[in-house]
Parts: C-alpha cells; structure tokens; sequence
C-alpha cells in the first residue's frame, strides 16, 4: 500500500511546491517506520526526472532538512553531519567532534585523550575529527515545518537556475509558444517549461492575438531576478524579421547570403538589405523566393508588413538612392564625421522619398545609421546662397574687406577666419586680384580677430565662474565653454553627469508621443561618438 501510495503521489508533485515538500516528509516518516529505504531514492529519482533538476541536488535538500531537524532537537550549538548513502538509501546522522588541545566548546569540541576513549583509536591525532552516530529522529509539528521550507527552497531554487540556463542559450532566437493569458496588454506565451512575456510596445500594431493561438516571437532578453528568470519575447524588434528571412531562406541560414541591416515599422512597412558573398547568386532574387514564396510567408506571419529587400554594396550613394527607392535621387552630399547625408532631388520625387508620415526617408536613415536630409533643388539653392552670403559677411565684418574681395575669397573655399589664420600667402596670393602682401595681411587680421575673440571668451568664462578643469578638458573648445557656462554647466563633476542626448540632442518618450530634446552643443555638430568620449574623459 505504502508503495503504491508513493509512486502515485510522485505524479501529481508538479502541482504545488508545497506539495513536494509536505511529500518528501511523509516519505520521511514512512521510512522512520520502516519502509523500504531503497523506496526513497526512487521517489528522488522520479522527482528529479519530473522537475528536470539534478538527482543529487533533490538528496542533498533532504540531508539540509534533516540535518536542520537535527540541530533543533539535539541543540544547534552541535555540529551535526547528515548523509543518505546514495545505493541503500540508509540515512546517518552523526555528530562531529574535533580533536583540539585544549577544549574551549564542549558541543564541538574534544580532548586527545576522550577521543581514544570514544573510538577506541590510539592513532588519532590533534586536528582529526570523529564521528558520533546519533539516534534516528521522529519529525514533530516544528521540525517539519523547518524541513519543509529547506527542501522546498532548495528545489524551487534549482527549477529556476534549470529554466535560466536552458532560455540563456535561445536568447536571440525565435521561440514558438501557445498564448495562456493576456495581461493589461502584455502576453503571456507558454513555452512548455517556463512561460515567456511579450509587452505591449513588442506587439505588431493592430494584430489581435486570443488565448490559445500559437505564436512565434523573438527572445531578445533573458534576465535572472530573485523571484525567478524573465523571458522577454518581441514581435516588433527588427531581429524577429532577419529571424524569420533566415528560416525560410537557407542561402542565409547557411552562410552564403549575409543580412547588414534590417529596419522595422511594425505592422506597417520593412527594409531589409542582403548582401550575396557568392557573385552567381542574387541576394534580393533568392530572399523573394519563386513567384514571392518565401517573402510571403514571411508576410503572412507579419500580418501584411510590406518589406523592401535591398541588395547592399560598399557604395553609400547608390545603396542610399536604392533605399529611398522608389524615388529617383538627383545628388547625395555626405557627410562622414557627423554621419548626415543630404539628399537632393526634384519636386516630384519629394513625396515619394519622404513616404507617408515620413516613413520611407525614416527606414532608410535607420537601415544606413545615417541621419538623412532631403532637399528640392530649389531648397538646396536658396541654402547654398544663404551659406555664401553668411560667410561672406562674417569676413567682410572681421577682416574689413570688402564685399568684392569677401565672395571671391569664399568662392575659393575659405570659408572662415580659421582656414584664413592657417593657410600661408603663397596660396591665398594664388587667388587672382590678390598679391603676396594682401595675402600676408589678410593672414594677420585673421590671427588678431582670432586673439581679440579668444580673449573676450577667457573674460566670458571668467564672469560665469567656469572652473579650470573644465576649461582644460581636451576637446572642448571656447564656444562651447560659453554655452555650458549659461547652462550652469560649470564644473568638470557638471559635465561629466551629461548624458550624449543632453549634449547632441535625440528624443524622448512622453505619453507615448516621442519629443525632441535640443543639446546643448547640438549646433556644434559633435558625433554621438565624439559626445561620449568627451564625457567619458570627464
């Protein structure tokens, strides 16, 4: 009956936690009152299968509660040992005196000559340690209670290191789950052992998903917390896309066709671009599959997102124009320190490269990490006339030149103070109209008006009460000192709590409305990159 009793229970341990517990005392007492030991370790051996953790973790939670049970009925001052032999299933419970000099704690502690007594051992040394077997202990009321909360901690706390260590490997990959429940819009996905979460701003927009359906969705983070592992799954990330291109395509699964870049607009419209490491191969072709096949499915799984695939090359104008596609682009102007390209085409192409609600030029700046501006050929004009006549002004009005002499000094690319007070006379008298002495005096103005302004920001700086330490920053220049000084950003422990985005600017999300935030060097134009190392330098 004993035995029948055992194994069946055994099957029903997954219910509760507890439930474990309160099932390995029972088979506790039922052992005090002879049961067959070897019964035990199978009832371990089931248990271990059934909540896939190690066989010897589930034993070594049952001698910690007995040894726990132990300590409360023998006295805790005692060092007691506990050990179920891993064959016969027999529990020894013994207590551990070391042999000391001079004995200071009787509980744990013995003299040379008891010891002998004791075992009877005339070999024993200081330092060595014997055993005393102690008597078999009948759980009560509180011993139990103690040995419930061991054993149940311990194998609770295992379930969970085995469910992290099996998610921690399928971090970046699909997982394919059946929906359990819905929660204040999030989703909860059941994996089979553990259960997946999908948030609300990780669903595609507008897809209804109901409690029983199957769902593919991306793991993008596994994280460990006390109460357990947190296995966070997206449908919105761009990864779950190149995810499922790789599934249905087996030139990328194997190797042959390489996906660079992938940018998303859930729900809505995708860009993807490949690039083909072997020449006989058409990356864009294949992904399309015979008649759209394999595309499709993927669309189909993505609820109607439209996707461009666009075949990639190391020629930033042409993967550019391919990925404003379908408008034709007349010129790109790029800028690679600051990452910005400008995009000139006509009228009738405007609409088409900005896309609905700026959604095209939006994908295409995210899919080249570059930030991208599109100008008419009018704009463009009318820009570059305001640039000339701004430049001509700032040299006519510091170098007390002429308006003449001003335009064609610009046209001939110096376009400011520095690039006069650096150049040399020989190429400024290259210029027609300009000898060596004009050239040699427009070089000095340039380095006195250079001086006057540097003076007139130390005394700025001075009267805003910015710190040395700060001035002495590498790579922060004057102009900018000024503008952190106003902001009182006066300090180098000020400068270094900045974040990138209160330097450069970027956007936040209010309400669920992204805002522009303005930096404050953002007219400088410094990179996200150059932004962070002054930071980090600070």
């Amino acid at each position: 009956k004993n035995h029948i009793f055992l194994l069946n229970i055994t099957k029903l341990l997954i219910i509760s936690k507890w439930a474990l517990a309160h099932f390995f005392l029972g088979a506790l007492k039922m052992l005090n009152r002879g049961l067959d030991k070897l019964e035990l370790l199978r009832i371990v051996e089931a248990v271990a299968n059934e909540k896939s953790i190690d066989k010897e973790l589930v034993i070594g939670s049952m001698e910690s509660a007995i040894q726990k049970a132990a300590l409360t009925k023998f006295g805790n001052d005692n060092n007691i040992e506990v050990t179920i032999n891993r064959e016969s299933g027999e529990i020894a419970i013994k207590k551990v005196l070391e042999i000391v000099e001079s004995v200071e704690d009787p509980s744990r502690e013995v003299n040379l000559d008891q010891a002998k007594k004791i075992k009877k051992n005339d070999n024993l040394k200081i330092g060595d340690k014997i055993f005393e077997v102690l008597p078999q202990i009948d759980f009560g009321r509180i011993a139990a209670q103690s040995a419930k909360q061991v054993i149940s901690s311990r194998v609770r706390e295992a379930e969970k290191n085995r469910q992290y260590e099996d998610f921690i490997d399928k971090q970046s990959q699909i997982l394919s789950g059946i929906i359990k429940r819905l929660e204040y819009g999030n989703v909860i996905v059941d994996l089979g052992k553990a259960e997946g979460v999908i948030k609300k701003d990780e669903l595609i927009p507008r897809e209804i998903l109901k409690t029983g359906d199957r769902v593919k969705a991306y793991c993008y983070e596994v994280r460990k917390e006390l109460k357990g592992h947190q296995i966070f799954l997206s449908r919105a990330h761009p990864q779950f896309l190149a995810k499922l291109f790789q599934q249905e395509v087996p030139e990328i699964y194997e190797g042959t066709i390489e996906i660079k870049s992938v940018a998303r607009d859930p729900g809505s419209r995708a860009k993807i671009c490949v690039f083909s490491q072997d020449s006989s191969i058409d990356p864009v072709g294949a992904c399309v599959g015979m008649r759209g096949s394999r595309v499709q499915t993927i669309v189909n799984e993505l609820h109607g997102e439209k996707i461009d695939i666009i075949k990639w090359t190391e020629d930033l104008p042409t993967l550019i124009s391919e990925s404003l596609s379908p408008a034709e682009i007349q010129r790109v102007l790029i800028d690679q320190d600051n990452k910005r390209i400008d995009i000139i085409l006509t009228e009738e192409n405007l609409s088409k490269a900005i896309g609905r609600r700026g959604q095209n030029v939006r994908l295409a700046s995210k899919l080249t990490n570059y930030e991208i501006d599109i100008l008419t050929d009018k704009e463009d004009s009318e820009r570059r006339q305001a640039e000339f006549k701004e430049r001509t002004e700032t040299l006519i009005k510091n170098l007390e030149v002429d308006e003449t002499l001003g335009q064609l000094l610009v046209s001939e690319g110096f376009t400011s103070i520095e690039e006069i007070a650096q150049s040399v006379p020989e190429n400024i008298s290259k210029i027609d109209a300009i000898d060596e002495d004009t050239a040699k005096e427009l070089i000095n103005r340039s380095k006195e008006t250079l001086e006057k302004e540097k003076e007139a920001v130390a005394l700025k700086l001075k009267e805003l009460g910015v710190e040395e330490s700060l001035i002495n920053l590498k790579g922060i220049t004057q102009g900018m000192l000024v503008i952190l000084g106003q902001k009182n950003i006066k300090k180098l422990s000020d400068f270094a709590d900045l974040s990138s985005d209160e330097l450069i600017g970027g956007y936040d999300e209010i309400k669920g409305k992204k805002i522009r935030i303005e930096g404050y060097l953002e007219e400088f134009s410094l990179s996200r990159k150059e932004a962070d190392e002054l930071i980090m330098s600070a």
